[in-house]
């Protein structure tokens, strides 16, 4: 073996590719007959379990969506609570298949922990909350307010770069979990909450009295909130950022779960339904895995509108969560 074959040998076992075939995610979860999600411990409208179990969500879907691409059954989805703390431990060690929990895509998550974030499912921003009792109508005026925040998440630092670029003091009460942290909020422990707009929407439906809590009209960050998988499985990551953009496709070309049958002269359409094409060989599944999709969990505007749309107790309007064609920004890349 010559000096450049042995660098090449060397390099390519740095990348995990040289020492034979990777680990297969979808043979573990065909073979075992689910796929195990995490998400968060509830969050309405995201991700939450009912008083019989039953998970439903925005996140939710994600996670439906890839088992009805895997699996064929929507509902063979294995739902691991988690913490902000604990999410990332659990897909590094294998606990879960994939993330799908309001978890916000950054350069640190993405390029330093081992993990892939395979698309934007909602786009979010923080804010504050606070009770309407108290007469507030700017984050400006919280100079010297003690602030809610759950560790483990973008939030902390966030906060801690709009006060400081604001001048403006503040408290902090951390928390480990959502509950936790709206639990202080309630009991005064501190004057106004913080997280990602969604949450502090959800967090509102859910009090006994909505009109006591004002979401003021700052929003202070980025945050783009995404499934997320392992690095070193390319063809996982393929499934699950495929399975969203199936969503999303299917309401740009407007097909939805009662439509789906339908056939049509649309060529891009009959190629998403699994009608014509070969796109299924690219994802090795079957050449119904998008049909499924749409069939059993809906497009994308099904999923928002039936967990967190206007007509929900949630009801948070599309914004920059609508079509690209409608004036927001969300946009899949072409199913050819």
């Amino acid at each position: 073996m010559n000096k450049l074959i042995k660098i090449s040998a060397v390099s390519l076992l740095a990348m995990g590719v040289y020492s034979g075939a990777q680990a297969s995610t979808l043979s573990d979860v065909q073979a075992k007959g689910s796929v195990s999600c995490g998400v968060s411990k509830g969050l309405a409208g995201f991700s939450a379990a009912d008083s019989a179990g039953v998970w439903t969500g925005v996140d939710v879907d994600v996670c439906r969506a890839v088992a009805a691409a895997t699996l064929g059954d929507a509902t063979k989805v294995k739902f691991v609570p988690l913490t902000a703390k604990e999410r990332f431990t659990a897909l590094q060690s294998g606990e879960i298949d994939m993330l799908s929990r309001n978890t916000t895509w950054t350069i640190t998550r993405d390029a330093s922990l081992g993990l892939n974030f395979a698309g934007v499912n909602y786009y979010d921003g923080q804010g504050f909350m606070v009770k309407s009792s108290l007469g507030i109508n700017s984050a400006m005026d919280l100079g010297g307010a003690a602030v809610c925040i759950q560790a483990g998440t973008t939030t902390e630092l966030n906060l801690a770069d709009w006060g400081k670029a604001n001048n403006i003091d503040y408290t902090s009460v951390v928390s480990d979990t959502n509950a936790q942290t709206l639990s202080n909020y309630d009991s005064g422990r501190c004057d106004v909450l913080t997280t990602d707009a969604s949450g502090l929407y959800s967090m509102r439906a859910a009090s006994n009295d909505p009109s006591e809590h004002v979401v003021l009209p700052e929003i202070i960050s980025k945050e783009p909130l995404g499934p997320v998988v392992r690095q070193g499985d390319d063809a996982w990551f393929n499934i699950v950022r495929w399975s969203l953009n199936a969503m999303i496709t299917a309401e740009e070309i407007g097909v939805t779960s009662a439509t789906v049958d339908d056939v049509s002269n649309n060529p891009e359409r009959e190629r998403l339904m699994g009608r014509s094409g070969n796109t299924h060989e690219y994802v090795g599944l079957n050449s119904d895995w998008t049909y499924q999709i749409v069939k059993q969990v809906g497009n994308y505007s099904e999923s928002f509108e039936r967990n967190i749309g206007v007509n929900t107790p949630i009801g948070i309007a599309r914004g920059v969560n609508a079509l690209w064609t409608d004036g927001g920004i969300l946009y899949s890349p072409p199913f050819r």
